[in-house]
């Protein structure tokens, strides 16, 4: 099921399948083609998705509902992906979610700083493999928690 909610040039998609359901993610990510991809190939593992274009509609939406882990862009207009991890740390709820950062600059941010400070779980570069992808969700949720 694919449910599509516009709000002024923003989206926030829902999609489910009949299936037994697995962890609950959040996918924030404004590149829509990318998007549409990462959600196809977690849907298809068997994941219940959530899916917002900015860091914003992340934040509002992990204050409506719980996610087992947060995939993130890093570089988005509005919030960046760090900007959303420090503020769902501040939450009770999400002080230990895992939480993935998707980044194309894997070199220009200090992965150890950000697992010390945010417990940032993993970063995963640009371009991802679908497999490599659902391997390192299902890495982090066998963790238990963040790092």
């Amino acid at each position: 099921m694919l449910k599509r909610t516009p709000r002024g040039g923003n989206h926030r998609r829902v999609v489910t399948t009949m299936t037994e359901e697995k962890a609950k993610i959040l996918v924030v990510e404004d590149n829509a083609a990318l998007s549409g991809v990462i959600c196809f190939n977690l849907v298809r593992a068997g994941f219940q998705v959530t899916s917002v274009n900015n860091g914003r509609l992340g934040l509002d939406a992990a204050l409506k509902g719980t996610f087992d882990l947060v995939l993130s862009d890093q570089q988005m207009p509005l919030m960046t992906g760090i900007q959303l991890c420090e503020h769902l740390r501040e939450i009770p709820a999400y002080r230990r979610t895992p939480f993935i950062l998707l980044t194309a600059k894997c070199m220009e941010i200090n992965f150890q700083k950000l697992q010390q400070t945010l417990g940032i779980s993993a970063a995963l570069p640009k371009p991802f493999s679908p497999s490599e992808l659902v391997a390192c969700i299902e890495d982090c949720l066998a963790a238990g928690c963040r790092s």
